[in-house]
Formats: C-alpha cells, sequence, structure tokens
C-alpha cells in the first residue's frame, strides 16, 4: 500500500462534504495495485474519523461505467465505517485494458488480487451499474472476499450502458480540453451533473490535465466513444458486437448470481434503469435476494448517498 501526494490533492472536497453532513471527514488515501501484466489497480481507502487511522475495510464499494471511486465520497462519509472505493479498470487512475474487455467477469478478475491484499475479511461488496455485475462476479468466483452483495440499479438482463446514446454523445467530442471549465459547461449542457458545484466537482475527479496542460477525460470510454464516432463502420461492427454479446453477458450474469451464496440485496431507483419487470424478474431468478425501492435515478450514491449509506450500514451492522 503506498500513499500518493496530498489529501487535498486528491480529495480537496471530502472536508466541505462532510460539514454538509455534519461529520467528521475520516483519513482518505489513494492505494496502488500492480497486475502481473504491469497494469495497475486504483483505489481510495477512507480510514476511521474518530482514530485518524486506517483500519481493515468493512465496505468495499465497485462504482458504475464512465464513473470512478469519487462517486461514492459522500456515501462513504455518511456511513462511517472504514471502506475501500476501487477504480474500476479502463477508469479513475487504473490501467486501461488494451483489448477494451469492460464486463463483469474480467473486471472482477482484475481486482480480486487488489481486494485480497488490500482487505483482511470478508467485505460487504457494493456495485452501482456495470460496478453491481462486476460484484455478482467476484462473489461468484471469489467467495472468501465477500460476506454480502449489494447490488445497486443492475440485473444481468439490462445493459449497463443502459443511456448509451445521450452517455455516447456526451463522450464523443473532442478528447482533450482547454480547460475544466469546458467540461463542465458540456456536462451542464447535457444536462447531467446536477448543480454546477456538483459538475465541478465530478469533472475534477473525472479528468486528469496532461504534460501539455490540455485536459483529457480519465476513463477509457470517453476516448473509444470518439473514436467510434469518427469511424462510422466501425461504430457499427462495435454495436453489432456487443449485440452479439449481451445475450451470453446476461447469461453469465445469471449464473453468477445462481452461484452467490452470501445475502443479495438489489436496490432500484423509481426513475432508474431497472424497472419493476426487471426486478420481479430478479426475484423470480434469485429467490434469496431482497430488493429495496428509492426514489432516484440510476445514480442513487449521488442523489441519495445517506439512505443507501444507511442501508449498507444496516448489512454490514447484521
Amino acid at each position: 500500500m503506498h500513499h500518493n501526494g496530498g489529501m487535498d490533492a486528491e480529495f480537496p472536497y471530502l472536508s466541505a462534504q462532510a460539514a454538509e453532513l455534519g461529520v467528521t471527514a475520516p483519513p482518505a488515501r489513494r492505494l496502488s495495485f500492480a497486475l502481473p501484466d504491469g497494469r495497475t489497480v486504483s483505489a481510495l481507502q477512507y480510514g476511521d474519523a474518530a482514530s485518524g487511522t486506517f483500519p481493515s475495510p468493512v465496505v468495499t464499494f465497485l462504482h458504475g461505467a464512465g464513473l470512478n471511486a469519487h462517486t461514492w465520497d459522500t456515501t462513504v462519509l455518511a456511513l462511517g465505517l472504514p471502506a475501500l472505493a476501487l477504480d474500476l479498470p479502463g477508469h479513475g487512475d487504473s490501467s486501461w485494458r488494451d483489448d477494451a474487455a469492460y464486463v463483469g467477469a474480467t473486471l472482477a478478475a482484475d481486482i480480486a488480487p487488489a481486494i485480497a491484499e488490500w482487505t483482511d475479511a470478508p467485505q460487504v461488496l457494493v456495485g452501482q451499474s456495470l460496478g453491481g455485475l462486476t460484484a455478482a462476479a467476484l462473489a461468484a468466483t471469489h467467495p472468501e472476499l465477500v460476506r454480502a452483495l449489494v447490488i445497486v440499479e443492475i440485473t444481468p438482463g439490462i445493459d449497463p450502458n443502459g443511456d448509451a446514446a445521450q452517455i455516447g454523445a456526451f463522450f464523443a467530442g473532442p478528447t482533450d480540453w482547454a480547460s475544466r471549465d469546458e467540461l463542465v459547461d458540456r456536462a451542464l449542457a447535457f444536462g447531467l451533473g446536477g448543480t454546477r458545484e456538483a459538475a465541478t466537482r465530478g469533472v475534477f475527479q473525472n479528468s486528469r490535465v496532461r504534460p501539455d496542460g490540455r485536459v483529457e477525460w480519465k476513463h477509457h470510454f470517453a476516448h473509444l466513444a470518439n473514436a467510434l464516432a469518427a469511424d462510422p463502420a466501425a461504430a457499427a461492427s462495435a454495436e453489432a458486437q456487443q449485440q452479439a454479446i449481451r445475450g451470453a453477458l446476461s447469461a453469465s450474469g445469471w449464473d453468477d448470481l445462481a452461484a452467490v451464496t452470501v445475502p443479495i440485496t438489489l436496490v432500484r431507483g423509481e426513475r432508474g434503469f431497472v424497472t419493476e419487470g426487471d426486478a420481479a424478474d430478479f426475484v423470480a431468478r434469485v429467490p434469496q435476494a431482497s430488493v429495496l425501492t428509492v426514489p432516484s435515478g440510476h445514480n442513487v450514491q449521488e442523489e441519495l448517498p445517506t439512505p443507501l449509506a444507511a442501508l449498507v450500514f444496516d448489512i454490514a451492522d447484521a
């Protein structure tokens, strides 16, 4: 484990977010794990506010496509337990995959050794969207790492890039920009990011300044979307490939859930991707699961971080 840079550089918003919630910010640091092939898995570790130390994590969080570990900051603050939030491969500070195979099974295989290294006990594993499918795959293949599974706003029957047209159009712009302000303006113009303050925070956490001073998105999807936008034939072939593997991905996701022996909770937002029909299908196929519906869109951790934290706390406390 090592600590990259100062806390303020990585977490400039944490103390203000904590103050808004009326809690004390815990110590937080970035961790890095080297995979055998030279790629890196990166994560944020949040410690204990009272002691200022880093006890072994109790809860591990996995974000959705195009997001990064910081999407969980407010949820973790409200939770008040030692936690990890990973950057999935292709996102945040984790390395991109050359094959762009950003599906549950490959992501779970990439992150399993890192979670094993960073934790001392099985985790309450919380995954949203693509992170939820990854969490299910991890719980199925590495049961020793997981003691409960919380899947937010996804089922194996749903494409985690569900809002792909809007998100694809958003990221298909230039791959680099003069300033983060341009990205904030773009996010607000596309109706993403809520308030300017929230959009500014999101852009800061999801972009980096290159050595030449230009700003680029951290995650691989932006660069893939941009390349596909420039090449309609490649885009059509990528879409056909996605359609072809969608059925297989869905089947493997249901197989993962069938193999999970720990408690499973599905959280769905009333305005999210998971419909009542999807939730009913989930319960029929995964009878041991409980389903909780909350008044939220797809990114529950952004819209309802405190209620989501309360739910996770109760599961961790059980």
